[in-house]
């Protein structure tokens, strides 16, 4: 995505860059031929079945459909941007850098700048989270890519294969790509099985003949070399979205103001950990379209964790609709469910900071 002042940069950043995409263009490479490889090789060529021809064209366009839409998403979303309030102004970042051999007083400023700040989480050492690089203080969850030269608003990690930050905006696009991207290979492997197997038959009496026949065979082993690789990346995922966690939080767990790391700090029950990347409405949980609750600066938050007398009930929560900084009002239920049963505290009414 782009970083702003990117307009000034030499002809070498802009070869970095495209380099970057590299990966993206050769999974592009891989689908395309896959899909030269099914629809003319396997459909129209190879299975002589009129019915069984109708059957596997129109379910491969469905998962292939879903599949590129989903990755597109992933790629072109905006990461979306830190609101500018977060940002120092010029006269605090000069006092900031006056006293860099005082760790004290520079605390002392960003505690001065962020006491009116939606912030709960706070380095290992307790201090205000900072970035001088981007000069602002980091909302909850936020984290600086060195890739994207900018802070990202529920940094999950930078995948190249994307080349894109997976973060706020584009989780839920991201795990979406990924589950689609299995059903894509599982179901070409469950048709072509027959074809495979038929094929490489002949091919060990050493009758095969004629371009197609290999291209079935390489398909199913494509298909099934991803398919391996994706299942257990969408299984990760899978298990922290129900834990509502990052991938940079499953390694190093959240830490917050006067409580320390809590693993669990962001966990509201299952269900509503699924909520919060998929939507409240069921009908479009499965669609690559923006639902996520929030508004990637604040999130809900065990009552435990919470410090000082002032807080946002969870009766009158705000959230946004997944553009990152702005955000309509909605209500949540009361969690039926409850924190998982590791959770090492009892469960509590859950509230905004």
């Amino acid at each position: 995505m782009a970083v702003p002042g990117t307009e000034r940069k030499g002809s070498c950043f802009w070869c970095l860059k495209a380099v970057k995409w590299i990966p993206v263009l050769f999974i592009i490479t891989i689908v395309a031929w896959s899909y030269y490889a099914y629809v003319i090789q396997l459909c129209l060529i190879t299975v002589e079945n009129t019915i069984a021809q109708i059957f596997y064209f129109i379910f491969f366009h469905l998962f292939f459909f879903m599949f590129c839409w989903s990755y597109a998403q992933t790629i072109f979303t905006d990461i979306g941007r830190v609101p500018n309030n977060f940002r120092l102004a010029e006269a605090d970042f000069e006092a900031y850098l006056h006293h860099n051999d005082s760790l004290e007083l520079q605390n002392r400023i960003l505690e001065n700048c962020s006491k009116n700040l939606p912030v709960t989480n706070v380095t290992i050492g307790g201090t205000v989270r900072f970035c001088d690089k981007c000069k602002m203080i980091k909302p909850d969850r936020t984290h600086h890519c060195s890739v994207c030269g900018e802070c990202v608003l529920k940094m999950d990690h930078h995948c190249p294969w994307i080349n894109n930050c997976v973060c706020f905006t584009n989780y839920k696009f991201f795990v979406l790509f990924l589950g689609y991207a299995l059903l894509y290979c599982i179901y070409i492997c469950l048709t072509s099985l027959p074809y495979f197997i038929a094929f490489w038959k002949i091919m060990f009496q050493g009758d095969l003949q004629g371009m197609g026949s290999f291209h079935i065979l390489f398909l199913f082993f494509v298909a099934i070399m991803f398919g391996v690789s994706l299942m257990s990346l969408f299984g990760y995922h899978c298990y922290l979205v129900l834990e509502n966690r990052t991938t940079l939080e499953a390694f190093r767990p959240p830490s917050f103001r006067g409580v320390g790391a809590d693993k669990y700090g962001f966990h509201l029950g299952r269900f509503k950990n699924f909520k919060e990347v998929f939507g409240e409405d069921a009908k479009t949980w499965f669609l690559p379209v923006s639902t996520s609750l929030g508004d990637g600066i604040q999130y809900p938050i065990h009552s435990r964790l919470l410090q000082g007398p002032t807080y946002y009930s969870m009766d009158n929560t705000q959230n946004s609709l997944g553009d990152g900084i702005s955000f309509p009002q909605r209500n949540m239920d009361e969690d039926q469910e409850g924190l998982l049963h590791e959770h090492p505290f009892d469960e509590e009414e859950l509230r905004y900071p």
